[in-house]
């Protein structure tokens, strides 16, 4: 069976402002921890790869009273998850990483270690992010990361969480004490990906090792281990 990730090319590009959703005044339970400030000196910005810990969508829906960017109600997805790590510090309006998509947290509930964002269209359209709604007893688990703080040491690489398109695990194997993914890819984003260079798989820092990429209507794909 062929697997769906989410890639994050490794250059970098302009920021995008906001996320689409606004984050409500909503804030249960404790601190969290000291809450960083988004203009604080030392405000979180941007990821490294390095995944803090895993967690589980408690829930993914619909709703029509959602905040909008403009402060008006609306139509938007909302994807609730439970978390531990990534809860401490956090503050309506930080940014998280969930599966390598940079997303704005519009609700903390501390008590819970919950966490609420939203997922605008363009998000859903880039990501598999819509396919993670709980069902059948299933745990759908994600990887988070909190941002980092510019400047301080990072272990992997820049990563914006502005997600460029979704590629399919093809092949792997076993090269003694390593697995190998082989990864279709399409072909309008090969030029960014390179031997050895960056590139962010579910919000991982992993390094390219081969790449083949011979056109729109030809095989287009790199692998990583």
């Amino acid at each position: 069976m062929r697997s769906a990730l989410i890639f994050v090319a490794a250059i970098l590009a302009l920021a995008r402002p906001g996320h689409g959703f606004a984050p409500s005044t909503t804030r249960r339970g404790g601190t969290g921890g000291a809450a960083a400030s988004s203009s604080s000196p030392t405000a979180r910005r941007m990821f490294t790869g390095i995944i803090e810990e895993m967690g589980e969508v408690i829930s993914l829906e619909t709703k029509d009273d959602m905040t909008l960017w403009d402060g008006s109600k609306g139509s938007g997805t909302e994807m609730t998850v439970r978390g531990e790590v990534v809860m401490e510090g956090a503050y309506l309006g930080c940014s998280i990483s969930v599966n390598g998509v940079c997303l704005t947290a519009t609700e903390l509930d501390f008590d819970g270690r919950v966490f609420k964002v939203g997922l605008a269209p363009e998000t859903l359209r880039k990501t598999n992010l819509g396919t993670y709604s709980p069902g059948s007893g299933e745990r759908k688990m994600v990887n988070l990361e909190r941002a980092s703080e510019i400047g301080g040491r990072n272990s992997g690489h820049f990563v914006q969480g502005h997600v460029d398109d979704v590629g399919t695990i093809v092949d792997r194997w076993v090269d003694e004490n390593s697995l190998f993914f082989k990864v279709s890819f399409p072909y309008e984003h090969m030029r960014y990906v390179v031997p050895k260079g960056f590139i962010a798989i579910d919000g991982t820092s992993l390094t390219v090792c081969d790449v083949k990429s011979e056109g729109p209507d030809s095989e287009n794909w790199f692998t990583f281990m």
